[in-house]
C-alpha cells in the first residue's frame, strides 16, 4: 500500500520541485469483452482532465502565495507551507491578477495553496490508482480487474452494465472523492488493490511521470 501511494506524492515533490504485473484472465462465466471494453480509456481520461485543472489551479496559487509574500514579508513571517515550488508553463500572474483573485491577502492565497495542493494529489493518486487497476497494462479492464476495481472502491458491480456505465460510475465516485479531497478512502481503496497482487509497473510510473510534466 505504501509503495503505491508514495510513488506518486514523491514524484509530485520532485516534479515541482524544478513488481512486474501479474495479468489477470477474464472470469469463467463474465461479461464480454464489449461489457469491459473502454472503460479504462473513458475512467482514466476523465481523471486526466481533471489533474490538467488541477495543476492549473495549483500554479496559480503557487505563484500568488510566492507574490504576495514577496510584497509583504517585511510584516509577516514566513509562510508554514510545502517547500514545493511548482514553475508553470504559461505565464504567472502578476501583482494585480493575485490582488483580483486573492482580495484577502495572503492568509486566503495560503489555503488556496493548501486546497489546490491537496487536489492535485487525489486526482495525481487516483489516477495511480487506475493504472495500478490494469494489472496487465494492456490499458483496458478484464471482467476480473474491474469487480476489483469497483469494491476496493465500495461500488456494486453489475457485470450486466455496458463499458459506459461502467466508467461513469467509476468517474463519479472518483468526482465525490476529489471534491471532498477524501485521500484517506482512496488509500484504504488502493491497500486493498494491493492485497489482491496488483503492483505499480514501470509502465505505470512512466505514464506517472508523463502526466505530472
Amino acid at each position: 500500500m505504501q509503495r503505491g501511494l508514495s510513488s506518486v506524492q514523491s514524484a509530485l515533490i520532485l516534479t515541482l520541485l524544478a513488481s512486474p504485473g501479474v495479468s489477470g484472465p477474464l472470469l469463467a462465466g463474465g461479461p464480454s469483452s464489449e461489457k469491459t471494453n473502454g472503460v479504462f480509456t473513458q475512467f482514466t481520461g476523465h481523471i486526466q482532465q481533471r489533474i490538467r485543472q488541477d495543476k492549473t489551479a495549483f500554479a496559480k496559487a503557487s505563484s500568488c502565495t510566492d507574490r504576495l509574500y514577496k510584497q509583504e514579508k517585511k510584516n509577516v513571517s514566513p509562510a508554514p507551507v510545502s517547500p514545493i515550488h511548482f514553475q508553470p508553463a504559461s505565464q504567472s500572474p502578476n501583482r494585480e491578477d493575485c490582488l483580483r483573485d486573492y482580495p484577502d491577502g495572503l492568509d486566503a492565497v495560503r489555503k488556496d495553496f493548501h486546497q489546490t495542493q491537496t487536489s492535485l494529489s487525489v486526482s495525481l493518486t487516483f489516477y495511480e490508482f487506475a493504472l495500478v487497476g490494469d494489472r496487465d497494462d494492456d490499458e483496458r479492464y478484464s471482467a476480473e480487474e474491474l469487480r476489483d476495481l469497483f469494491q476496493s472502491l465500495d461500488l456494486a458491480y453489475d457485470p450486466a452494465h455496458p463499458a459506459s456505465t461502467h466508467a461513469g460510475e467509476l468517474s463519479a465516485r472518483f468526482d465525490v472523492w476529489h471534491r471532498a479531497r477524501n485521500l484517506e478512502s482512496l488509500m484504504h481503496g488502493m491497500e486493498q488493490l494491493y492485497e489482491k497482487g496488483y503492483r505499480v509497473t514501470q509502465a505505470d510510473r512512466v505514464e506517472l511521470e508523463r502526466v505530472m510534466q
